[in-house]
């Protein structure tokens, strides 16, 4: 077994399932003699079937960036429809590659200059509107295109300066400016955690998230990755956003 498949059952916290045994690993031959593509079919198989048993009702996407199609079929050849992208040049090249019945996400941060080329495509949710320029740059270009776009708003929930959405002084401005967007239908909110291992701070943000939505009437929840995915269900989110648990640690170009 090689050093990839080692270190995605040790961040998966799977290790101990995959030996059958709770414990060290009392038997090194043992997990050299597992076959490398172990990880793209079995293991893939059992994470994203207690994914879905664990989280009911709540929609799972699938975080996908960085990784390859062929990665991205395994998980759709397991009954994933659902994948988020963060880059929109890596979303593009995957929509144009893949099954047209997969749903696309974009979670990360929307440059304007991008807007066009996302809004001519089928993209199915854009979770990272954060300001009523780039809502209204999508509208416009969903008239232009005879579409109605879904988005969920960002919220920077975690007060913090290097990370992208909008502050929660000025939500209320951003709620109601965007609810008057023709062709922009605003269906919730966006957020992530706190960069901390405090399990209080992080519930206390994502109960303030679940307070917001019910404060603007809204339908979704997008909340939790793989680190604090369990918190966020019992908080009440409607999509968590899971990457690393299903398909291992991202690889970047260096």
């Amino acid at each position: 077994m090689n050093d990839d498949f080692f270190n995605f059952l040790v961040a998966t916290d799977q290790l101990d399932d995959f030996l059958g045994y709770k414990g060290e690993i009392q038997d090194e031959e043992e997990i050299e003699s597992i076959p490398d593509n172990y990880i793209k079919d079995e293991y893939m198989k059992k994470t994203i079937d207690n994914l879905k048993n664990e989280i009911g009702d709540t929609l799972l996407v699938a975080v996908s960036k960085t990784k390859s199609n062929e990665d991205i079929l395994k998980a759709y050849n397991l009954g994933i429809r659902d994948f988020g992208e963060n880059y929109v040049q890596e979303l593009i090249s995957k929509m144009d590659a893949l099954p047209d019945d997969i749903k696309w996400h974009l979670i990360g941060h929307l440059q304007t200059n991008k807007v066009k080329e996302v809004v001519k495509r089928n993209i199915y949710l854009i979770q990272s509107v954060d300001s009523i320029k780039l809502a209204n740059i999508i509208n416009k270009e969903a008239i232009k295109y005879s579409k109605v776009i879904n988005i969920l708003l960002e919220v920077n929930i975690a007060e913090d300066i290097n990370k992208t959405g909008c502050s929660i002084d000025n939500l209320d401005d951003l709620v109601n400016e965007v609810k008057n967007l023709s062709n922009i239908n605003l269906l919730g909110l966006m957020a992530i955690a706190p960069n901390t291992k405090d399990k209080d701070k992080i519930r206390k943000s994502f109960r303030e998230m679940n307070r917001l939505k019910e404060k603007y009437n809204l339908k979704l929840l997008s909340l939790g990755m793989s680190n604090d995915y369990k918190i966020a269900l019992e908080e009440g989110t409607d999509i968590v956003r899971i990457g690393t648990k299903i398909f291992g640690n991202r690889i970047y170009n260096k």
